[in-house]
């Protein structure tokens, strides 16, 4: 649909609930510092824009006020989330500072309803990155877009501003009284999980409950065991070089028969390791890198139970799951094959000698793959009123320099996943999507 017009209003900054500041202050002098831990350093500067679409109107309330009113009180349990970060005594040590300052929402408007731009809200960036509000941009960001930038390498400890909120709120209200939740929110402070069970809490405290359903904790970070932690952001950026080109963004979609039929066809192959299956699906793409050049896969696991995590815990707490064959292995394999690799990969836990070597094969940038899934994390679960959001999926604000692939949610209606898959260039695209659709009429 052509000619949407959002609208947005200033924004504004939601502080712990005024009836309740007593509590949040009291909270807030006793907690002192919270240092980041192992799992959050990983991902240094990165932020994550998630668009949640609500499709049914709040009955006789007001979708800005209603969430308004469940980040104020959701702030008093979560007070930390309302902070900032600041260096801490130790030399390139970063803390969150507990000064309950509170976080900004902008309420915005839509002069059409969400059923007139469905599509719109699947594939166009346009559309879906003014339903969001965004960080500025890190250094290295500013130099791919052309500012001028002097040229110093990003080092841990200097990657972080002292006056940028944890989390940036958008609520866009449509003609039809249905909305679009947009949260971006630094990775430094919470995974997807966390920020599900952030959000849940405003869901519930929005419809009047007295606390959330889950007691939140973030400053069990320091008890926390390593386990096989993930490259960091900043040795990830030392370390692969960056294809030529930036990754094309492109909107896929995987019908859940596909999943099922891989899953089958996967249980009763005798030769597997196990009868469970990922919900990760792969596809060789046309490479001019050599047969003996390693590929290589990541994806991160929930590691709270394994870690150690007290229960309500929402620091980031993942481990990272590590996958590695030769080119000419996964040209000449086939999906189960390929699903088989990453089982394994799920059974075990990543070591730091598997980090070391990874960070050793000196990678392109287009023989490295990272995937993650917002499958089971939470984000199905807030509802302020009118009912859980139809979808959810991610908005990023710039391509990524290296391949990156995103499962969003599966549809209540129709038995879909979208997965935001930004892993080849614009000139690899087409090839992509016929392996894609290959593989769909092999196994369908």
């Amino acid at each position: 649909m052509r000619g949407v017009v959002i609208s947005k209003s200033p924004s504004v900054v939601v502080a712990p609930s005024s009836e309740e500041v007593a509590v949040a202050a009291a909270a807030a002098a006793t907690a002192g510092d919270i240092n980041l831990s192992s799992f959050d350093k990983t991902f240094g500067p990165l932020a994550i824009t998630a668009l949640f679409v609500f499709e049914h109107p709040i009955q006789d309330q007001d979708p800005v006020e209603s969430i308004k009113r469940g980040v104020s009180r959701a702030l008093v349990h979560y007070y930390p989330l309302a902070s900032r970060l600041a260096a801490g005594p130790a030399a390139g040590q970063v803390v969150i500072k507990c000064t309950g300052e509170g976080v900004p929402l902008v309420a915005a408007s839509a002069n059409c309803a969400i059923k007139d731009v469905q599509q719109e809200l699947s594939d166009d960036p346009v559309l879906q990155q003014e339903l969001a509000v965004f960080y500025r941009p890190p250094a290295a960001a500013l130099q791919e877009e052309g500012e001028e930038e002097e040229e110093e390498e990003e080092e841990e400890g200097l990657w972080y501003s002292e006056a940028e909120p944890f989390v940036l709120l958008q609520v866009t209200v449509f003609s039809c009284g249905g909305f679009v939740l947009g949260v971006t929110w630094k990775h430094c402070f919470a995974d997807g999980i966390g920020m599900g069970q952030f959000l849940q809490a405003v869901g519930e405290l929005a419809r009047g409950l007295p606390s959330p359903s889950v007691v939140p904790d973030r400053k069990g970070g320091d008890t926390l065991l390593g386990l096989g932690m993930p490259p960091s952001y900043f040795e990830l950026r030392r370390i692969l070089r960056q294809p030529s080109q930036m990754m094309t963004l492109l909107d896929i979609t995987v019908h859940s028969s596909l999943i099922r039929s891989i899953k089958q066809r996967n249980s009763s192959d005798s030769s597997g390791p196990s009868p469970c299956c990922t919900s990760y699906c792969s596809s060789e793409e046309e490479d001019p890198a050599p047969a003996d050049a390693v590929a290589a896969l990541t994806f991160v696991a929930n590691a709270r139970k394994s870690a150690g995590a007290r229960e309500g815990y929402y620091g980031n707490c993942g481990t990272s799951r590590l996958v590695t064959a030769t080119v000419a292995a996964v040209a000449s394999a086939d999906i189960m094959d390929l699903v088989k690799m990453v089982q394994r990969a799920k059974d075990r836990v990543v070591t730091q000698a598997d980090i070391d070597q990874l960070l050793l094969l000196h990678l392109d940038g287009y023989n490295y793959l990272s995937l993650t899934s917002w499958r089971n994390i939470g984000f199905e679960a807030p509802d302020f009123g009118g009912g859980r959001p139809a979808r959810v999926r991610s908005c990023p604000r710039k391509r990524p320099p290296l391949p990156l692939c995103v499962t969003c949610l599966l549809s209540k209606e129709e038995e879909e996943f979208k997965v935001i898959s930004m892993c080849v260039t614009e000139d690899h695209a087409g090839a992509f999507l016929q392996e894609l659709a290959n593989i769909h009429t092999s196994l369908i």
